[in-house]
């Protein structure tokens, strides 16, 4: 059977369609006569204000104008964002502690930039970096082990507000390297209306629904007096890494066997031979340098593929081209579970001294907050990071259904490999179902190129 959502999940995000981002007022009780055996005549005892005493052995003194440095990978919009939270923090917070934040552009310049500084004094307290890049810094005995500040009494945070599949990608070998910064996913794309005019009202609920779908969008194309059209109308191949992983676990695959990797399997072979054999009969199709979400809103595919913050540019694209197609967020569809991979950055303070840990992690908190996560999902278009955030995002919501559709979604996401190599390795699911379909591989010699990725990653693993 398919997973099922949890229904705690939906109840949030039902309350939260409901809501506004204005604050809600609780209204009074009515007032009733109070007897004078009511009245109280003694004076009450003064309530302490004081909190709990934290258990991180630093004094909440000793943090005081304390001053860290956080890179992060942003360029653009999400670092203009950044900038501009990491200002509010630094005029605002209690301690005067001051963040100062260097953009590193992307992933793979804060990746070498912060593994050279390693050994030097120059290294940041705390950077925003993808888990597989912690794992790989955590074995060299970097990273801190944040498990003591989420649980301490004075300064910990409440984890149970945190989706599972956030919250356990940065959590291995009973150490927890990192806390979720961002997390995204990749989704098909479904046109719901085109579907329905050709016999279909509902998704695709396992492969061969799919393939149903995809081949009769194509037989469709060639009734139209356009012979140029006549091999589109399916779904458009895309061969980005988290696209060819996500169909490895529809078909109930993968490519792990316990902690090694593993690709030459029976259900690999029939997720990738599946996907040739569709593309061999036309039912999916690709053309170099042509806008997959351009030809979505043109009717040339009745499936295509995106991520998270991908979906505004989809919903232009159909602005653009004046259609008024209904569209829709889904999961990839697995004979008896669907798939979806989740996956992002995360917050990974550098070991240095307690005060310094400490005021990386203060900052950490503060941008969990609700109010500063909502703003960067209503900048990034990604996920929040607390399901009560869902609860500031009202009128988001309405004015993009498909993001909502996608949480909704998320209770069927998986995390990816928890192993430092997967850096490399993801690259290679993607060179070799790139390579798939760039030299037109017959579906019969799925196994070699399967047996080829698992020699290079089985390679990089050492």
């Amino acid at each position: 059977m398919k997973k099922i959502l949890s229904l705690l999940f939906i109840a949030s995000i039902l309350l939260s369609a409901c809501g506004t981002t204005d604050t809600t007022l609780t209204s009074e009780p009515e007032s009733s006569p109070i007897s004078a055996t009511q009245v109280v005549t003694k004076t009450p005892k003064p309530v302490s204000t004081k909190g709990p005493a934290s258990s991180l052995g630093v004094g909440n003194e000793e943090v005081k104008g304390v001053e860290i440095r956080v890179w992060y990978p942003w360029y653009g919009v999400e670092s203009g964002l950044f900038g501009t939270l990491v200002t509010e923090f630094n005029e605002k917070n209690e301690w005067g502690i001051k963040v100062i934040a260097e953009s590193q552009v992307n992933f793979t310049n804060l990746y070498e930039n912060t593994t050279a500084a390693l050994p030097t004094t120059d290294k940041p307290d705390m950077v925003i970096a993808l888990p597989e890049h912690a794992l790989e810094w955590d074995a060299n005995g970097v990273v801190v082990d944040l498990t003591p500040y989420v649980q301490d009494p004075a300064y910990g945070i409440d984890s149970s507000d945190i989706p599972n599949v956030f919250w356990n990608q940065d959590s291995y070998g009973g150490k927890r390297f990192a806390i979720p910064a961002q997390r995204t996913a990749r989704f098909l794309l479904w046109n719901e209306t085109w579907a329905g005019e050709i016999g279909f009202d509902s998704p695709p609920d396992a492969p061969a629904d799919f393939e149903q779908q995809s081949c009769r969008a194509q037989q469709a194309m060639l009734k139209d007096s356009v012979p140029q059209n006549d091999f589109m109308g399916g779904w458009y191949v895309d061969t980005e890494p988290m696209t060819a992983y996500a169909w490895l676990l529809a078909f109930e695959g993968g490519v792990l066997d316990g902690s090694s990797y593993r690709f030459l399997t029976p259900n690999n072979i029939e997720a990738f031979r599946f996907l040739r054999e569709l593309s061999e009969s036309l039912c999916s199709w690709q053309v170099a340098d042509t806008d997959s979400f351009k030809s979505f809103a043109d009717r040339e595919a009745m499936f295509v593929t995106a991520s998270l913050e991908d979906l505004p540019e989809v919903a232009r694209a159909f602005a653009a081209a004046k259609n008024r197609d209904e569209w829709k967020v889904i999961s990839f569809p697995g004979a008896n579970e669907d798939a979806l991979v989740v996956y992002g950055s995360s917050y990974v303070i550098l070991k240095s001294t307690p005060r310094e840990q400490l005021a990386a992690w203060l900052f950490i908190k503060w941008m969990l907050e609700n109010e500063q996560d909502a703003r960067m999902v209503e900048a990034t278009h990604l996920f929040p990071i607390r399901t009560s955030s869902v609860d500031l995002l009202g009128d988001y919501e309405k004015t993009h259904p498909q993001w909502a559709q996608a949480i909704k979604l998320l209770p069927q996401g998986e995390i990816q490999p928890q192993l430092a190599s997967w850096r490399q390795v993801k690259t290679v699911i993607g060179d070799g179902f790139t390579h798939m379909y760039r030299v037109n591989v017959p579906s019969g010699q799925v196994p070699a190129i399967l047996a080829q990725m698992e020699s290079i990653a089985t390679s990089l693993e050492q």
